[in-house]
């Protein structure tokens, strides 16, 4: 028997093994919608980032909590939280099911539900049924439920409290380090959480290593470095002139240390024969 719940009512489970199945209509402008799950301690907060299970981190240190991939079936879109409660270390006291928009709020988000199904065999009919809906239209992360220890137990409590910080601010409430630039900015949540990729580098000959692109340029692609524009070749520049009052140094050759007389060129030691000494001025002449 299916138990359809109220925002706040609780369940007992008999089953040591959840499966967490979020479902929601897709459509024209409809955010797309991902599960996540947080582990608490008794703090009512994670013991380390490890603890946080979402698309970048799918899979809990231990196994025994891991995120399924989405799929698409007549009823529409489901992203599926498992998680193994018998197994679970005794300082886990409870496992929160959160659901994060992206590209939107849940204002857009047309029939999002949770249902709670027997992981331990077939899936029959759900144990438990809770519609979310928003409370201001605002929100981009919720809470969907949670499961809590009770005694030797386990029970499902209907939460639906929701976040216009998205999964970055739901997440920063549970205790995981999230870069202060993505809390700052309320992105979302796809920046700055554990895990996250950085931006792929660009690949060779592209405008942002500098080369100028072989194909077509995307207008609204980003480019990490403007291109540079190929350099004009510069023809060798001659020698300079020499300064005034200086001899011209030898185009090769090491200059003469101070002192020493300058080399002499092949030309000045093998004259021309029709080289004539000019006429000796005034000053050279015997008085």
């Amino acid at each position: 028997m299916t138990h359809a719940m109220l925002k706040g009512s609780n369940v007992p489970l008999d089953t040591a093994a959840v499966r967490a199945v979020l479902r929601w209509t897709p459509g024209p402008g409809v955010p797309d919608v991902d599960a996540s799950a947080l582990l608490l301690g008794p703090s009512g907060r994670v013991r380390s980032d490890e603890d946080f299970v979402f698309y970048n981190q799918p899979r809990h240190p231990s196994g025994f909590v891991r995120r399924l991939p989405k799929k698409r079936d007549a009823a529409g879109l489901t992203d599926t939280v498992e998680a193994d409660l018998g197994n679970l270390d005794a300082s886990v006291d409870r496992v929160v099911i959160a659901a994060s928009s992206d590209g939107g709020t849940f204002r857009s988000v047309s029939d999002l539900r949770i249902l709670l199904y027997d992981a331990t065999g077939p899936e029959r009919e759900p144990l438990a049924l809770f519609s979310v809906t928003a409370e201001t239209g605002e929100e981009t992360a919720v809470i969907c439920g949670e499961l809590y220890r009770r005694g030797d137990g386990w029970k499902f409590r209907a939460v639906g409290q929701g976040y216009p910080t998205g999964l970055v601010g739901l997440a920063t409430d549970f205790g995981i380090s999230v870069d202060e630039d993505a809390q700052d900015g309320a992105q979302e949540g796809r920046d700055g959480l554990p895990g996250a990729p950085g931006p792929a580098p660009a690949p060779e000959g592209s405008p942002a290593h500098g080369a100028p692109a072989t194909g077509p340029v995307d207008p609204d692609a980003t480019v990490l470095h403007p291109p540079v524009p190929p350099q004009p070749s510069v023809p060798p520049r001659p020698d300079r002139a020499p300064a005034y009052g200086y001899p011209h140094r030898p185009a090769s050759g090491p200059a003469p240390a101070y002192g020493y007389p300058q080399p002499v060129g092949a030309a000045e030691q093998n004259p021309s024969p029709d080289f004539r000494m000019p006429p000796m001025g005034p000053q050279f002449v015997r008085s």
